[in-house]
């Protein structure tokens, strides 16, 4: 715990996998389903408001049928145990939208590309919690326009607090990659940028990564199964 003082921990849709939430890119993901220009850019929102709504209901309401999963319940003990004070500090950022990782209990969570729960007014830019549906066109509750959209960031918009994980990395001692393809920027740079800095580095992934020669250490298999390994190694 000396030595690792500071940690930054990365988690991408193979953490969230194993509990049965649909890849983007794997074989018989949901990209294989839709195309990214119908369903995920502020151009298709523009285009087709009610199909990109319907899309992230079902994903919403996909939600409840689905539970943490051992990965994300380490990672929940780790966030639990480890201090938070002048020399220890924890930051999971995710590029998941769903809500596993709180369900399972961490709270130091950074959801980078947004969340489904939430709803965001393109009126008047306030972000709600939300748990139902959002094809009805709602009433955005804080300035009344029906003009809600789904909290969720889109291909072409910048993800979110980018400046709160830069200064996490800068500081970092150990950088740890969990279930992410290493294909999608920026998260996939942030490997680099630990390492600048002087972190060690660890990617922890189903099969190697596109970005897996970044890193001191790879180790494969299931996120279920290494998670609470490494977990148990840094707590002791």
């Amino acid at each position: 715990m000396k030595q690792t003082g500071n940690i930054v921990v990365l988690t991408g849709a193979g953490i969230s996998a194993e509990s049965g939430i649909d890849t983007f890119r794997d074989a018989g993901g949901l990209w294989e389903k839709h195309r990214i220009e119908d369903v995920a850019t502020p151009e298709a929102f523009a285009r087709n408001s009610a199909l990109v709504q319907g899309f992230y209901d079902a994903r919403r309401a996909a939600l409840d049928t689905v539970e943490p999963n051992a990965a994300h319940d380490a990672l929940a003990r780790l966030d639990a145990r480890w201090p938070d004070d002048e020399k220890h500090s924890l930051l999971i950022v995710t590029q998941n939208v769903d809500d596993l990782h709180e369900r399972a209990g961490a709270r130091r969570v950074l959801h980078m590309h947004g969340e489904l729960r939430s709803a965001l007014c393109g009126h008047c830019g306030v972000r709600t919690p939300w748990q139902g549906a959002l094809a009805d066109a709602p009433p955005c509750e804080a300035c009344g326009a029906p003009a809600l959209r789904p909290d969720v960031v889109w291909f072409g918009e910048m993800p979110y607090q980018m400046p709160r994980i830069y200064q996490a990395l800068a500081k970092a001692d150990l950088f740890v990659s969990i279930g992410t393809s290493g294909a999608v920027y920026p998260a996939a740079g942030f490997v680099q940028e630990a390492a600048a800095y002087g972190a060690r580095t660890l990617e922890l992934n189903l099969e190697r990564s596109e970005g897996s020669h970044w890193f001191d250490e790879s180790r494969q298999g299931r996120a279920g199964e290494l998670v609470p390994a490494w977990v148990e190694e840094v707590l002791g």
